[in-house]
């Protein structure tokens, strides 16, 4: 009874953690413009989504996505094969254990009228099941501790998940060998279930289960003789057969209990067995009941992840049910690593040093956005900077196993960020091309304001100095001059005579009736102020920003001047300090 009672004690609390966290997917979001959204809407609007689907052709894919993706994880078994067979073993294990064994008076027994934990096929499956998890865990620690696989982070999540996973696999069998080797175990079952009281039978009987049934007794010792043996077996047969299998069907136990055998009398005078099963039962009760909040939720989210990115469609799908999606999308990160070890940009987190550059890193960081957790001004130029650094390639959306559309979930993160008013610099290089072309998915003003805001921390601290007014030696930096000659193409802008071809076959400066009121500069002015140090006016003007990186200028110009080149050095010294300014503030 106590167990029972304990047991639906844990479910309830796993139900409860579980209702909480998919809460969550409806109550918090990641897209700019759906703040307001009614959480009784975005419900509404998942029913109706859901209905819609089974109730239509797009129930195939979904079946063809459940057979392929979440019951044999075809998409991991595509990228490693030693991962892929990781997650079955622990995936397959645990869930099977949990299904057949702490669910057993639930499930198992309403299946199998005939069930007893302790007769085959249960008996052996148990403790398979059980040794998959294990070879499971033996391969996370192998790739982590020996093969050291790049970019595969191990973190205190991850920690605690192989640890409580060990403690209930190590526990439950040292509980079974325990049990198997107990002559306590054996004294209550016959008390229960033997079918006679003669001493002389009883007798027999303790000696069958010493010899072949590896009870540890401190009356009987074999060798026995053979007839002693038979009588045994037969008031075995009668009595005992129909609920116990041999003890060497259920491997692990059985190992355990020879190894054991030594000390089992000893264990079993302080009760060793019921420690065991209270550690056993505590840690499968934290287990379950923290799951929800742990690494292990996955368990429930990825398939979840991948039935609803096998049917959505951004243009077709409720726009309620894009936002709970993509909440949901980072309950079912597995933290595997694979867009980390698939990022195009990653080779730069060795140079910058920011975790959010790697994909799999941002995902934490994105809870705490979507949770609308206080984060630091630093905290958040981190963030910035990690998802405008990425080139947009949708290498990791093409390679996540969970079939998380990763790239949306940065664009829209970058749009909530922008949405705020927190501006970003690297907004104003070549790597928002990608911002330009989805216009359409930003807001009427907000594709303009973000741009101006950007362009606005950059310039904030310049003097404005007015190109068409003398200029000072004082409004000369010595620094640029200095930054700007160290570096190949920078040094080649001492070639530059302002002869204006670089200007004449910009298509920028082409684009504009009066270029020079438009842009502030023209490029062959850019080099000339960048040779006299000018900064200020250079950062100022919209030329250096509407610049295409097309290498016109610099494919024509006859002195060889790296035009185009020294101009992403300027951008990047005006967004080295504009992130200097953003941290000291």
């Amino acid at each position: 009874m106590l167990y029972t009672a304990s047991l639906y004690m844990a479910l309830a609390v796993f139900a409860v953690g579980v209702l909480f966290k998919v809460s969550t997917w409806f109550r918090y979001n990641l897209e700019t413009g759906r703040e307001d959204t009614a959480v009784s809407k975005r419900i509404a609007a998942a029913v109706s989504g859901v209905l819609s689907t089974i109730f239509s052709a797009k129930a195939l894919p979904l079946i063809k996505v459940f057979i392929l993706d979440v019951v044999l994880q075809y998409r991991v078994l595509r990228e490693d094969f030693l991962r892929w067979l990781m997650h079955i073993c622990i995936y397959a294990g645990f869930m099977l254990l949990l299904l057949m064994h702490a669910l057993d008076k639930i499930i198992t027994a309403s299946l199998f009228p005939e069930y007893y934990s302790t007769v085959n096929p249960f008996f052996f499956l148990r403790d398979f099941f059980g040794v998959m998890v294990f070879v499971g865990l033996g391969i996370a620690v192998y790739r982590r501790v020996v093969l050291k696989v790049p970019r595969l982070k191990t973190d205190a999540m991850d920690i605690y998940a192989m640890v409580i996973l060990a403690v209930v696999m190590v526990s439950g069998f040292l509980l079974e060998g325990t049990k198997i080797t107990s002559y306590t175990a054996y004294e209550d079952m016959v008390a229960d279930y033997a079918g006679t009281d003669d001493e002389e039978e009883l007798e027999a009987l303790e000696s069958v289960w010493v010899q072949k049934f590896s009870v540890v007794s401190p009356n009987a010792k074999g060798p026995f003789e053979e007839d002693i043996i038979e009588q045994g077996l037969e008031i075995h047969e009668g009595s005992c057969a129909g609920c116990h299998s041999s003890p060497q069907w259920a491997f692990g136990g059985f190992l355990t209990a020879k190894a054991l055998s030594p000390i089992a009398l000893s264990l079993d005078k302080v009760n060793f067995s019921e420690f065991l099963w209270t550690v056993h039962f505590l840690a499968c009760f934290v287990g379950l009941a923290y799951l929800p909040f742990s690494k292990l939720f996955h368990i429930i989210a990825t398939p979840i992840s991948l039935l609803s990115n096998a049917v959505m469609e951004r243009e077709e799908s409720d726009p309620s049910n894009i936002t709970t999606r993509q909440v949901m999308e980072l309950d079912a990160c597995t933290r595997c690593h694979t867009c980390s070890l698939n990022c195009s940009v990653a080779v730069s987190f060795e140079e910058i040093l920011n975790s959010n550059i790697l994909p799999s890193f941002k995902i934490k960081e994105l809870k705490a956005i979507a949770k609308e957790n206080r984060l630091s001004k630093q905290e958040l130029m981190r963030i910035n900077e990690g998802l405008f650094l990425c080139t947009n390639c949708y290498r990791c959306t093409t390679v996540c196993p969970s079939g998380i559309n990763l790239q949306d979930l940065w664009f829209n993160t970058r749009e909530a960020l922008l949405g705020k008013e927190y501006p970003e610099p690297t907004l104003l290089s070549t790597l928002s091309y990608h911002r330009g072309l989805n216009q359409y998915r930003i807001k009427t003003d907000g594709y303009e304001r973000s741009v101006k805001q950007a362009r606005q921390a950059v310039v904030d601290e310049s003097k404005l100095i007015d190109i068409n007014e003398t200029i000072s030696d004082a409004a000369m930096d010595p620094g640029l001059k200095t930054r700007l000659a160290s570096s190949l193409p920078g040094d080649t802008s001492n070639y530059c005579f302002a002869c204006t071809t670089c200007t004449v076959s910009c298509p920028v400066v082409r684009n504009f009736d009066n270029p020079l009121e438009s842009l502030g500069m023209l490029p062959h002015q850019m080099i000339r102020a960048a040779n006299l140090g000018l900064g200020d006016i250079i950062f100022d003007s919209n030329m250096l920003w509407s610049c295409l990186g097309c290498y016109a200028c610099q494919d024509n110009c006859p002195q060889g001047v790296q035009i185009a080149d020294v101009f992403y050095e300027l951008k990047n010294l005006a967004m080295e300090r504009a992130k200097e300014r953003t941290i000291s503030a």
